[in-house]
């Protein structure tokens, strides 16, 4: 819990937000909730088929969101890097909260 608030404050590396939380995390968490969507579609549980595919990857989606954006407004190297980030971040993160 204690990384989840480093990373919603913008306090970890934009390296580690980006990577770690928004590309891998961002993978791990919208494939199990889209495979867990599916899954109950075709159970035909379409409530609970909504909950799973969105209770638990939207509001990740936008703490990983908030958290690359923190962290890329302290990066020190090369704004273009931290502008990339940012814009990459927010592209994933809409589409995959949406999808």
């Amino acid at each position: 819990m204690k990384t989840l608030k480093r990373l919603w404050n913008g306090d970890l590396a934009l390296a580690d937000a980006f990577w770690n939380w928004a590309v891998f995390g961002g993978l791990i968490v919208n494939l199990t909730s889209s495979g867990a969507f599916l899954l109950l579609i075709v159970a035909e549980r379409p409530v609970a088929a909504a909950i799973a595919g969105y209770a638990f990857s939207v509001p990740y989606n936008i703490v990983v969101l908030v958290g690359v954006w923190r962290s890329a407004a302290r990066f020190d190297g090369e704004r273009k890097w931290a502008d990339a980030a940012r814009l990459a971040t927010a592209v994933g993160m809409v589409l995959l909260s949406v999808t």
